[in-house]
């Protein structure tokens, strides 16, 4: 959920900060005192469209940040996919705006606008009054029922996008494999030149790691004799005044104290393995000296063989196991072109195969969505009519695509007729902004227990409706604030009653600047809003006494549901 908001130098704002709490957020305040910078803050927190107008006037720059609290573990999976790790589960969003252009961050990190909207799409859903908009276009209809009905079509879904992807990978070998003869003669021949190629070098497995290390001991072998023989001379050389020689001289010397001390037996002895493991280094470090002279003819055979597999690494692949590959796939490609007729053939068929798995799974994505499709207009319709759509029909009308797709073949469109004798229409012909926010909510509704988004921000919902219709709303945005956290940004007394935290926006002046706040109001504080949005200018007792009761039934509501 969205924990803190935080904005500097945007607009009318000097510098608020608010904290939100689960459940339903009401914000009010007169017009005019900036509730629409606040929505256009988080806008722009998220990623939204910033021109330097928006900065307050003489300010240097603006800040908005946006901290979530991320408590669900399916949605720290879907951030963990973009590389967003939340830090003590917390998440900040944050949009630093300078004058024509802005920085975006995450938990600090700069990360670019299109990373920064693809994980506010994860943890917020805004519906103002252009955003109801999106219902107008009917490519996300189908969205909203394959959400609606998750645990029906997820898997049909993820095996249409795999025979989708095989689908189209057979249509690709086939399109690409459509060459007449001249072309394919073309292909053979350079394939058996390159067949020819590395066959003829007669590879061995892991022969070049073998080789290298061979030849660098080669070439090295000159200073590395040098060097044992250097070390043979100290420990065994003929010489006097080497390690063997002061060793027997050591022994002899010590020989006749172990005949009258036992400690000094004991370093006799010792001496003894010394001297005999001695013998044995020496012998071993003479055979190494002698495995270190190779004859030229030797060097220059590994030599010329390491240039001939370099050649062939530089054509090939990078390794002798990455040649051994490529030889693999140019002699299956070779054998597909020698056999074309019968390749084609083989091509073909897969993608009749293909096809007809794609097909089938299609069928039953298309049966399970029309199935659920039923009950959730069931759902949505009921929801309107309680939002005061007294004689609505909704539907949801299927047709088939023209050409496969990864979602199937599918396309729905809701359509509505909200007055009795009306014909029913497309859902887009609706120009009333009041009713699409008022379906959006009936959707919203159904979905608040499919969805995952954890923040829902609403505003400018109370278009165009009053009384009865207002309470219906009220009643709605209270059930959906149970199921995720609910923002909303309301002119209407019987939204702002249902609030479980209430804010109030309001706007102050001094003979220098204005400034829009945001305050946090307590029970008797939010009364008295509700009366100011009741009664205007003037409260009256007794309209004091109306939004007390408000309030009072606006609990009880919410008790009972």
């Amino acid at each position: 959920m969205l924990q803190n908001l935080y904005v500097k130098n945007l607009a009318l704002i000097d510098e608020i900060e608010v904290g939100f709490q689960p459940g339903l957020n009401i914000l009010t305040g007169e017009t005019g005192a900036g509730k629409s910078i606040i929505l256009g803050s988080v806008n722009l927190a998220l990623g939204g469209r910033y021109n330097a107008d928006m900065l307050r006037t003489g300010a240097p720059y603006g800040l908005v940040e946006l901290t979530f609290l991320i408590e669900n573990n399916t949605l720290l999976k879907q951030l963990e996919k973009l590389d967003i790790y939340p830090e003590n589960g917390l998440l900040t969003l944050s949009r630093r705006l300078m004058d024509g252009r802005s920085v975006s961050k995450i938990n600090g990190e700069t990360v670019t606008k299109n990373v920064l909207q693809e994980v506010a799409g994860l943890l917020i859903d805004i519906h103002g009054q252009h955003e109801h908009q999106t219902l107008l276009s009917k490519k996300n209809h189908l969205a909203l029922l394959d959400i609606y009905a998750r645990d029906t079509v997820r898997r049909l879904k993820e095996e249409t996008a795999v025979c989708y992807k095989k689908y189209r990978k057979c249509k690709r070998n086939l399109e690409e494999s459509d060459m007449d003869e001249a072309e394919r003669k073309k292909e053979i021949s350079f394939l058996e030149f390159e067949i020819g190629e590395i066959e003829d070098a007669s590879l061995q497995p892991n022969e070049d790691e073998e080789l290298e290390e061979r030849y660098c001991h080669m070439t090295n072998g000159r200073k590395l004799s040098e060097s044992t023989a250097e070390a043979y001379q100290y420990t065994s050389g003929d010489s006097g005044g080497n390690a063997s020689d002061l060793l027997s001289r050591s022994i002899h010397a010590l020989s006749h104290v172990e005949k009258f001390d036992e400690r000094g037996g004991e370093l006799y002895r010792q001496l003894l393995e010394i001297d005999s493991l001695l013998n044995d280094f020496n012998r071993e470090l003479s055979e190494y000296e002698k495995s270190l002279e190779y004859p030229e003819e030797e060097l220059y055979q590994a030599e010329n063989r390491l240039n001939e597999i370099n050649h062939l690494k530089v054509k090939y692949g990078n390794s002798v196991g990455e040649i051994f590959t490529y030889l693999a796939e140019k002699q299956q490609r070779l054998a597909e072109l020698q056999n074309y007729e019968t390749y084609l053939g083989e091509l073909k068929q897969e993608l009749v195969r293909s096809e007809a798995d794609l097909q089938a799974v299609s069928e039953k994505l298309t049966k399970a969505r029309e199935k659920a499709a039923a009950q959730f207009v069931k759902e949505i319709c009921q929801g309107l009519k309680e939002l005061n759509f007294l004689d609505v029909r909704f539907e949801m009308r299927f047709a088939t695509l023209e050409k496969y797709s990864a979602n199937g073949v599918d396309e729905a469109e809701f359509y509505i007729s909200t007055n009795p004798g009306e014909p029913i229409k497309p859902l887009g012909s609706i120009a009333s902004g009041g009713e699409l926010s008022r379906v959006m909510l009936a959707v919203k509704t159904v979905l608040a227990d499919e969805e995952e988004t954890p923040t829902l921000i609403f505003d400018e919902i109370d278009a165009g409706i009053s009384g009865i219709t207002a309470a219906k709303v009220a009643q709605k945005m209270r059930i959906i604030g149970k199921k995720c956290q609910v923002i909303c940004i309301t002119h209407l007394p019987q939204i702002a009653a249902m609030a479980d935290v209430h804010y109030l926006i309001e706007k102050s002046t001094d003979k220098k600047k204005t400034k829009t706040d945001i305050i946090c109001l307590d029970e008797d504080a939010s009364i008295n809003e509700l009366a100011r949005i009741l009664g205007g200018e003037k409260i009256t007792g007794n309209i004091l006494v109306s939004a007390r009761e408000m309030k009072e039934l606006a609990k009880s509501d919410g008790t009972e549901s």
